[in-house]
């Protein structure tokens, strides 16, 4: 039953940081809004054929509502082991990130974003009702925070509250940054 509070949780979190309501989701879904409710609380177990859908839907890998499944029970949503991370995006959009946190049901959420050598954001993302921060692991990055144009360098940290942001990586190798999002978006 752990487990499948988990994916509840994890499922109703990407349901809300999406702006989707349970009756949306359901009807996504084509199943009732007293089901979903039941899954999102741990009381019923979702198919893979369900689970694949809210997958598709939301732009996660399936395995994403697994990464805690070969877990100690006592770990499940305090711990999070590098073997068990889950890859958000494509190598294809530049960005490549992992979900650090554990669960999602937290206020905010841990991720690790690669971004490419020679990529970037395409311009300015619309704000969100969200603050971000983060500190630059390895090489560098070109960060716009509103119309205020960043050069970070390894060591560097940033944070912002609902701003309009882009990113260009114009370095031979991959930008790796830390971010914290509060409250969480995935």
């Amino acid at each position: 039953m752990i487990l499948n509070n988990l994916v509840g949780n994890d499922i109703r979190a990407l349901r809300k940081s999406r702006g989707f309501t349970i009756k949306e989701l359901s009807a996504v879904l084509g199943r009732s809004v007293g089901w979903l409710s039941q899954v999102e609380r741990g009381q019923a177990v979702p198919s893979i054929q369900d689970l694949s859908t809210i997958a598709t839907h939301f732009g996660v890998n399936i395995s994403f509502f697994f990464r805690s499944a070969n877990q100690r029970p006592e770990e499940r949503g305090l711990i999070l082991r590098v073997a068990d991370r889950t890859s958000i995006g494509s190598s294809e959009t530049g960005l490549v990130e992992e979900l650090l946190s554990p669960t999602l049901g937290g206020s905010f959420e841990m991720i690790k974003s690669t971004f490419a050598p020679r990529s970037s954001s395409g311009g300015l993302k619309a704000s969100r009702k969200a603050e971000d921060g983060g500190v630059l692991i390895s090489g560098e990055l070109t960060l716009w925070i509103g119309t205020l144009e960043v050069q970070l360098k390894a060591g560097d940290s940033f944070q912002f509250v609902e701003q309009d942001y882009g990113w260009r990586n114009d370095g031979e190798v991959p930008a790796v940054v830390i971010w914290i999002i509060s409250p969480a978006i995935y």
